[in-house]
Parts: C-alpha cells; sequence; structure tokens
C-alpha cells in the first residue's frame, strides 16, 4: 500500500506531539530534580539538577533535549520556582549563576547530538555507552565555559578565580556523569518510556 501525503503529514503530526510531551515531561523532571541536593562537607551541595539536564539530551537527543532544557529555563526565567531552592524569576539568570542555567541548553544539545549521533533520538536503549560517556562528558563543556565565564563577568573575578572556584562541583559533576551512565546501562529500556 503506497503512502500519500497525509499519512506522512499524520506520521509527522503524531511525532511532533509526542517529542513535545516528552519534552514537557522531562523539563518537569528537571525542575523537580532542582529542588534536591545533598549536603557535603565543604558546603558543596550535591543537586541533582543536572540529572535533568543529562537525561533531557539522551532520552530526546539533540533537538528536543535542547527544548526541553529552554522550556525549563523560560519556565523559571517568567517566574515559576523551577530552579533550585524553588527560586525563579530573570533575577536568577542575572545572578552569578545564571549563566549555568543557560549552558543548561547547550549542554542537553551536546549529550543528544553526541550520544544519539544524529539529529533524531534513537531508542535510549540501543545508544552504546561509550558514546553515551563522551556525550555527557561533552555536555560539561558548555554548562561550564557559560557558566563560569557568567560568573566572572558578574561576581567581578577573573576567569582563573571563577573557574577555580567552580572546581569541587566540577568533581560533583563527574560524578553524575558516571551515576548517568550506569544508568542507562542497567534501565536504558525505561528510561526510553518517558
Amino acid at each position: 500500500m503506497a503512502s500519500n501525503g497525509t499519512e506522512t503529514v499524520e506520521l509527522v503530526e503524531k511525532e511532533t506531539i509526542r517529542n513535545f510531551s516528552r519534552a514537557v515531561v522531562i523539563a518537569a523532571l528537571t525542575a523537580v530534580l532542582a529542588q534536591f541536593s545533598i549536603p557535603l562537607p565543604g558546603g558543596i551541595p550535591f543537586s541533582f539538577q543536572p540529572f535533568g539536564v543529562f537525561f533531557a539530551g539522551l532520552v530526546l537527543g539533540p533537538l528536543w533535549g535542547g527544548c526541553a532544557i529552554a522550556l525549563y529555563v523560560l519556565t523559571g526565567v517568567a517566574g515559576a520556582p523551577v530552579f533550585s531552592n524553588a527560586t525563579g524569576g530573570l533575577g536568577v539568570i542575572a545572578g552569578p549563576t545564571g549563566g549555568f542555567l543557560l549552558g543548561f541548553v547547550a549542554g542537553a544539545v551536546v549529550i543528544g547530538a553526541v550520544a544519539h549521533r544524529r539529529p533524531s533520538p534513537r531508542p535510549v536503549e540501543t545508544l552504546t555507552l561509550p558514546w553515551v560517556l563522551v556525550g555527557l562528558l561533552g555536555g560539561l563543556v558548555p554548562i561550564y565555559v557559560v557558566g563560569v565565564s557568567w560568573l566572572s563577568a558578574v561576581a567581578g573575578l577573573g576567569l582563573p578565580q571563577a573557574a577555580t572556584s567552580m572546581a569541587p562541583f566540577f568533581l560533583g559533576d563527574l560524578l553524575k556523569v558516571a551515576i548517568s551512565v550506569a544508568v542507562v546501562a542497567t534501565h536504558g529500556e525505561l528510561l526510553g518510556r518517558v
């Protein structure tokens, strides 16, 4: 049976609606995860917020993963209390750590692009772990480049001083990368159901 243009449009519409719905779910999940952190010795919190960014790229791929995190950030900028400690508003983005929130969008895109190696998402359970690892590590690059640069500019710190102040957080993010790879390895099929 030959496909006609109407069937193709319906298929694209269904896929777009499905991906948008999944992006909304991931944005909401990121908002929930942002409210949880584990205080560690030395006063550095282990925030769960980056897991939302990581899984946006891994589950939704580059386009929709980036859209999910952009939706999360825009929701917070609009005033919804979705950022860490139930904060929201333009003041959070304008503050010293606002660059990390902006970097999250690019981070999700990079993670999705590297892990999926194509614009459209693959099923999570078919992603290869080396590409997942490289994608997650690559996703940290724009997060830290934008975040540290923003921190330097807003807080009036030199770039080296701003980067040094973020080193303890980077170590925590490497642990989050390892946890995320383990989750994909053991529960990839479950993640794909989001």
